[in-house]
């Protein structure tokens, strides 16, 4: 495994306090039978993160849309700060390589899984402010998730949102979800889902989780009446 100071100079900041990187990514898989020596693991870091990652992504959105109003922003913030988009940036930082796992999570596939990669994104972030403030996680806020706020011209509109809309419009009631079950290893599971709007059918989609398999599904449910 690569040393955590590689990624401190990726990340563009000189820690003072470098344990709190080591910190960062520590997985929770390292609590059973961990050393004293060991770092603790990432969760305390990753709710602090969480919270600073949404300031930053706000003052962002706030800055470069003066002129759109509260429900675009929202829905920008949303699509920028979501699992899928933290991952994203944990791969291009190349978090994964650097994470302290247990050998079991590393055998798993721990390195590549998109909820430990952004919950470690998350926890990164909470170390750059821990140990240099908000300047200093804002910077890399900025660095990494500019590019992907200016791919959206226009704020993003989720499929469940887009299928509620299209529903109302016709006068139909709200779109109906239902989990019909769970596929794939505890680490790494599959969950499908289908919706149903009345007078149209269903459709079914799956995801890595709940929320990503009820986006599957509505867009194909879009798609179907749309085309």
């Amino acid at each position: 495994m690569a040393r955590a100071g590689d990624l401190a100079e990726r990340l563009g900041h000189r820690f003072v306090r470098p344990e709190l990187l080591e910190q960062a990514l520590a997985h929770p898989s390292l609590a059973q039978g961990r050393s004293p020596r060991r770092a603790p693991p990432y969760e305390r870091l990753e709710f602090l993160g969480d919270r600073v990652l949404g300031l930053a992504v706000a003052e962002m959105l706030f800055l470069r849309f003066p002129s759109e109003p509260e429900g675009a922003l929202a829905r920008r913030h949303a699509a920028l700060v979501r699992r899928e988009t933290l991952a994203r940036v944990a791969e291009d930082l190349g978090i994964g390589d650097h994470l302290d796992l247990s050998r079991g999570e590393d055998e798993a596939g721990g390195r590549t899984n998109p909820g430990t990669l952004a919950d470690a994104c998350e926890a990164v972030i909470g170390a750059l402010f821990a140990d240099g403030g908000f300047d200093a996680a804002a910077l890399l806020v900025r660095r990494a998730w500019t590019p992907l706020m200016e791919e959206a011209a226009s704020p993003p509109k989720d499929a469940k949102t887009a299928l509620q809309e299209w529903a109302q419009g016709r006068g139909r009631p709200l779109p109906a979800y239902t989990t019909l079950g769970t596929e794939g290893p505890p680490h790494e599971p599959r969950f499908l889902v289908s919706v149903f709007v009345e007078g149209v059918g269903d459709a079914t989609g799956s995801g890595p989780s709940k929320r990503v398999a009820e986006q599957a599904a509505a867009a194909a449910l879009l798609e179907r009446v749309t085309t």
